[in-house]
């Protein structure tokens, strides 16, 4: 059994020190890691990372993260990830990390990830360069969310998470105005978590839409935005039934009914 705390959207600005700590102190009898989804910062500015690393430095589990589209509004990403390593919160994009819990290898494959819509209503790579541009982008996050989750399929990761800000679903992103959803997440990130294979897929920045959703491959799929799940993280426990290896096997996902405030 891994146990895994997650949550996004915390967007903490440069008076918000201290406001989660108190609940984080605790985390390590409740998981043994954390995912952040992105949004941390409420403007991208390094004074609020600041405070992000701060809150969250020296905790008894691991912290991994990535970045959401407040955190770039700054135009300072990589200072942000950078004062967030300084504190011991590793921050992913396009890549991939693996944490060894009790002797279970669990992998995490990270992407901002970016818009563009749903199957049937999504932007196609065609007309004017700017749309090219944005059809691309997200492109590019689901390709990087892949490469990263095959990274972890071949080192033989006992569990693998897809961690973005963005949504893969629009499961979980109804609630939302459907005006917006083309910005709130990409199919293409769903095809590519079915493509290379996860366990769970955690995500953000739809503060209005459902907790619970799933790709069309079957991989359930969380949104974890604090603003919706109304608590300092989701807990998720995660077990694989049978003890065999990808793609046979059968990973149990099962959500504790206590919360954490």
């Amino acid at each position: 059994m891994v146990r895994i705390a997650a949550v996004g959207d915390i967007h903490l600005g440069t008076g918000s020190a201290g406001t989660l700590r108190p609940a984080l102190e605790s985390v390590g009898e409740h998981a043994d890691i954390l995912l952040l989804a992105g949004d941390l910062t409420r403007h991208g500015s390094v004074d609020e990372a600041r405070v992000v690393a701060d809150e969250f430095a020296g905790l008894p589990v691991p912290v991994v993260a990535v970045l959401g589209n407040h955190d770039y509004h700054g135009d300072r990403p990589q200072e942000i990830v950078e004062i967030l390593a300084a504190s011991g919160i590793q921050t992913l994009e396009a890549q991939a990390t693996i944490l060894d819990v009790d002797g279970c290898l669990v992998g995490i494959a990270g992407t901002k990830g970016f818009g563009g819509g749903f199957a049937g209503h999504a932007l196609g790579a065609f007309g004017e360069p700017e749309l090219k541009a944005f059809a691309g982008r997200s492109a590019a996050c689901a390709d990087g969310l892949a490469a990263a989750l095959d990274e972890l399929r071949v080192a033989g990761c006992g569990l693998r998470i897809a961690l973005t800000h963005y949504a893969p679903v629009p499961d979980t992103v109804a609630g939302e105005s459907p005006e917006i959803y083309p910005f709130l997440g990409s199919y293409l990130l769903a095809q590519a978590i079915d493509a290379s294979g996860a366990d769970l897929a955690v995500h953000g920045h739809a503060h209005s839409g459902t907790e619970r959703g799933m790709t069309s491959g079957g991989v359930k799929v969380r949104n974890v935005a604090q603003p919706l799940i109304g608590r300092a993280y989701a807990l998720f426990n995660l077990s694989v039934e049978n003890g065999e290896v990808p793609p046979t096997r059968r990973v149990a996902v099962v959500e504790p009914s206590s919360s954490v405030s």
